[in-house]
């Protein structure tokens, strides 16, 4: 425990996660955040001068990467995946109030401020979202000038309030607000069935008991789903930027057992990124279309950075 409203998984709880031997970095100095220490993965040459930044959901954290991250470290590139406050290594404050739309997007924009030189004009900077990855990830780039230079996007859609969250997502809120203290190895396992019982294990590995839930039980309810809702103007504004300024490269690789942001939203999603080619379908997939990322990565290496 850090202090009586913040809770820090013991580190014992990630030792031998199945695929998971990254050495973990943090940080407690962001703007706005202070005291509060967030988790990332950082992996690849550290004067790199091609970065991924790769973004977690709920309820995961960076082990969703461990897949791809190999593939864009052999590249040459630098890979950074950070742990959202409330999942994986990060921080937990248990106050639910804490957790709101608004807030983890300042906490991202602090992160990238601190972490990435923005200032750097010869890198180019490889955006990757699944999940609430792109939720909120993808209201990044467009307050950052020219520094995101390629995208990959899986899963996801943006919260703009003015388009139904859809009977699926609806479904799945109920599930996980019927169940404050939700089984994440048995949500994981039945989402990506080819997950052995320990690499379930490991999405649970963060949460020891209920009191280290509050983001994993609060972010299905902050997905916008009102024009005023927190997020949702943001959201907008950023979905008019990836229709009609984005200039870099982008590939989409979408899950096709989905039944919540499967090929239905994908194929509105692709329809609002500028020049998003057509995309790689992965027909054994569902929603943790990172349990398939070393396909997915190399693919998108082809189409991301063609030799």
């Amino acid at each position: 425990m850090v202090n009586e409203n913040v809770l820090r998984t013991p580190d014992e709880r990630f030792v031998g996660l199945p695929g998971y031997d990254y050495r973990p970095h943090y940080i407690d100095t962001l703007p706005g955040f202070e005291g509060l220490r967030v988790h990332y993965v950082d992996e690849g040459p550290a004067d790199a001068g091609s970065i991924v930044l790769c973004l977690h959901g709920q309820p995961t954290w960076s082990y969703l990467y461990r897949k791809m991250i190999p593939v864009f470290v052999e590249a040459g590139q630098r890979v950074i995946v950070p742990d959202l406050l409330g999942f994986g290594r990060s921080d937990k404050p248990e106050d639910d109030s804490i957790y709101t739309f608004s807030r983890h997007r300042d906490m991202l924009l602090a992160f990238i401020r601190e972490v990435i030189d923005t200032a750097r004009e010869d890198q180019l900077v490889t955006l990757v979202v699944q999940d609430w990855g792109g939720l909120l990830g993808l209201t990044l780039p467009m307050e950052f000038n020219q520094l995101f230079t390629h995208l990959l996007i899986m899963n996801t859609s943006l919260g703009t309030g003015d388009v139904p969250l859809g009977k699926g997502f609806e479904e799945w809120r109920a599930y996980s607000n019927s169940r404050p203290d939700l089984d994440i190895a048995a949500l994981m396992k039945r989402g990506e069935p080819t997950l052995t019982d320990a690499e379930a294990q490991a999405y649970a590995a963060p949460y020891p008991n209920l009191r280290y839930k509050a983001g994993v039980r609060r972010f299905p309810n902050l997905v916008p789903d009102h024009l005023n809702a927190d997020g949702a103007e943001i959201s907008r504004r950023a979905r008019d930027w990836w229709r009609d300024e984005w200039q870099g490269r982008s590939f989409m690789a979408v899950g096709m057992k989905d039944p919540v942001l499967g090929p239905p939203v994908m194929k509105n999603v692709r329809k609002l990124i500028r020049g998003c080619p057509e995309p790689l379908e992965v027909p054994d997939a569902g929603h943790f279309v990172q349990e398939h990322g070393e396909v997915v990565a190399r693919e998108a290496l082809k189409v991301l950075f063609p030799v």
